[in-house]
Protein backbone atom coordinates (compact mmCIF):
# COMPACT_ATOMS: atom_id res chain seq x y z
CA UNK A 1 0.00 0.00 0.00
CA UNK A 2 2.85 2.23 0.91
CA UNK A 3 4.21 2.08 -3.12
CA UNK A 4 0.48 3.10 -4.34
CA UNK A 5 0.37 5.91 -2.04
CA UNK A 6 3.27 7.06 -3.03
CA UNK A 7 2.82 6.70 -6.95
CA UNK A 8 -0.57 8.78 -6.33
CA UNK A 9 1.64 11.13 -4.76
CA UNK A 10 4.01 11.32 -7.04
CA UNK A 11 1.23 11.85 -9.75
CA UNK A 12 -0.21 14.73 -7.62
CA UNK A 13 2.96 16.37 -7.83
CA UNK A 14 3.29 15.95 -11.27
CA UNK A 15 -0.30 17.15 -12.00
CA UNK A 16 0.09 20.24 -9.53
CA UNK A 17 3.49 21.37 -11.56
CA UNK A 18 1.36 20.86 -15.27
CA UNK A 19 -1.21 23.32 -13.53
CA UNK A 20 1.13 25.35 -12.05
CA UNK A 21 3.09 25.47 -15.68
CA UNK A 22 -0.36 25.78 -17.70
CA UNK A 23 -1.70 28.66 -15.26
CA UNK A 24 2.27 30.18 -15.96
CA UNK A 25 1.92 29.91 -19.62
CA UNK A 26 -1.83 31.25 -19.77
CA UNK A 27 -1.09 34.83 -17.92
CA UNK A 28 2.35 34.65 -19.82
CA UNK A 29 0.35 34.45 -23.34
CA UNK A 30 -2.54 36.65 -22.25
CA UNK A 31 0.49 39.38 -21.65
CA UNK A 32 2.23 38.95 -24.88
CA UNK A 33 -1.91 39.15 -26.29
CA UNK A 34 -2.41 42.62 -24.35
CA UNK A 35 1.52 43.90 -25.41
CA UNK A 36 0.60 42.77 -29.34
CA UNK A 37 -2.87 44.14 -28.95
CA UNK A 38 -1.04 47.45 -27.28
CA UNK A 39 1.08 47.86 -30.71
CA UNK A 40 -1.83 47.10 -32.73
CA UNK A 41 -4.08 49.84 -31.91
CA UNK A 42 -1.33 52.45 -31.05
CA UNK A 43 -0.34 51.65 -34.84
CA UNK A 44 -3.82 52.09 -36.08
CA UNK A 45 -4.30 55.82 -33.45
CA UNK A 46 -1.45 56.99 -35.54
CA UNK A 47 -3.26 56.29 -39.06
CA UNK A 48 -6.76 57.65 -37.46
CA UNK A 49 -4.60 60.56 -36.34
CA UNK A 50 -3.30 61.33 -39.50
CA UNK A 51 -6.41 60.58 -41.54
CA UNK A 52 -8.24 62.73 -39.35
CA UNK A 53 -5.92 65.44 -39.91
CA UNK A 54 -6.27 65.37 -43.83
CA UNK A 55 -10.05 65.73 -43.18
CA UNK A 56 -9.47 68.26 -41.16
CA UNK A 57 -7.39 69.49 -44.22
CA UNK A 58 -10.08 68.42 -46.98
CA UNK A 59 -13.07 70.33 -44.99
CA UNK A 60 -10.64 73.62 -44.59
CA UNK A 61 -10.17 73.76 -48.66
CA UNK A 62 -13.58 72.64 -49.19
CA UNK A 63 -14.65 75.99 -47.62
CA UNK A 64 -11.81 77.81 -49.32
CA UNK A 65 -13.58 76.51 -52.40
CA UNK A 66 -16.83 77.31 -52.10
CA UNK A 67 -15.69 80.79 -50.90
CA UNK A 68 -14.31 81.19 -54.35
CA UNK A 69 -17.21 79.97 -55.97
CA UNK A 70 -19.19 82.03 -54.03
CA UNK A 71 -16.96 85.29 -55.19
CA UNK A 72 -17.31 84.01 -58.61
CA UNK A 73 -20.85 83.82 -58.75
CA UNK A 74 -20.63 87.65 -57.08
CA UNK A 75 -18.74 88.44 -60.08
CA UNK A 76 -20.84 87.07 -62.87
CA UNK A 77 -23.57 88.91 -61.38
CA UNK A 78 -22.07 91.92 -61.32
CA UNK A 79 -21.82 92.13 -65.29
CA UNK A 80 -25.25 92.57 -65.13
CA UNK A 81 -26.17 94.21 -61.75
CA UNK A 82 -23.40 96.99 -59.61
CA UNK A 83 -21.39 94.62 -57.97
CA UNK A 84 -23.46 95.59 -54.78
CA UNK A 85 -26.90 94.00 -55.31
CA UNK A 86 -25.02 90.75 -56.89
CA UNK A 87 -23.16 90.53 -53.48
CA UNK A 88 -26.59 91.35 -51.79
CA UNK A 89 -28.44 88.61 -53.97
CA UNK A 90 -25.28 85.78 -53.43
CA UNK A 91 -25.79 86.27 -49.79
CA UNK A 92 -29.11 86.14 -49.95
CA UNK A 93 -29.60 83.17 -51.39
CA UNK A 94 -27.06 81.56 -49.27
CA UNK A 95 -28.84 82.54 -46.05
CA UNK A 96 -32.03 80.85 -47.79
CA UNK A 97 -30.03 77.56 -47.84
CA UNK A 98 -28.74 77.60 -44.61
CA UNK A 99 -32.02 78.22 -42.96
CA UNK A 100 -33.02 75.21 -44.93
CA UNK A 101 -30.67 73.13 -43.52
CA UNK A 102 -30.63 74.54 -39.93
CA UNK A 103 -34.86 73.80 -40.16
CA UNK A 104 -34.00 70.44 -41.29
CA UNK A 105 -31.51 69.38 -38.74
CA UNK A 106 -33.13 70.97 -36.06
CA UNK A 107 -36.28 68.46 -37.56
CA UNK A 108 -34.28 65.72 -36.85
CA UNK A 109 -32.19 65.96 -33.60
CA UNK A 110 -36.43 66.83 -32.82
CA UNK A 111 -36.94 62.96 -34.03
CA UNK A 112 -34.12 61.48 -32.31
CA UNK A 113 -35.31 61.80 -28.81
CA UNK A 114 -33.34 61.79 -25.84
CA UNK A 115 -29.69 61.62 -26.25
CA UNK A 116 -30.00 58.76 -23.35
CA UNK A 117 -30.00 55.24 -24.50
CA UNK A 118 -33.45 53.99 -24.05
CA UNK A 119 -33.66 50.91 -25.09
CA UNK A 120 -30.14 49.52 -23.52
CA UNK A 121 -31.74 50.59 -19.98
CA UNK A 122 -35.00 49.22 -20.50
CA UNK A 123 -33.17 45.85 -21.49
CA UNK A 124 -30.76 46.07 -18.02
CA UNK A 125 -33.64 46.53 -15.95
CA UNK A 126 -35.46 43.22 -17.14
CA UNK A 127 -32.14 41.24 -16.99
CA UNK A 128 -32.22 42.39 -13.25
CA UNK A 129 -35.44 41.53 -12.73
CA UNK A 130 -35.00 38.57 -14.15
CA UNK A 131 -32.18 38.00 -11.67
CA UNK A 132 -33.80 39.52 -8.70
CA UNK A 133 -36.36 37.09 -9.59
CA UNK A 134 -34.46 33.72 -10.09
CA UNK A 135 -32.45 34.53 -6.84
CA UNK A 136 -35.57 34.60 -4.68
CA UNK A 137 -36.22 31.28 -5.54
Amino acid sequence: MVTIERQTHGTDESVSVLVSRASQQISELVREEMQLARAEMTQKGKRYGKGGGLFGAAGLMGILAAQALTATCIAALALILPVWASALIVAAALAVVASVMAMAGKKQIASAGTPVPERTIDSVKADLAEIKEKSQR
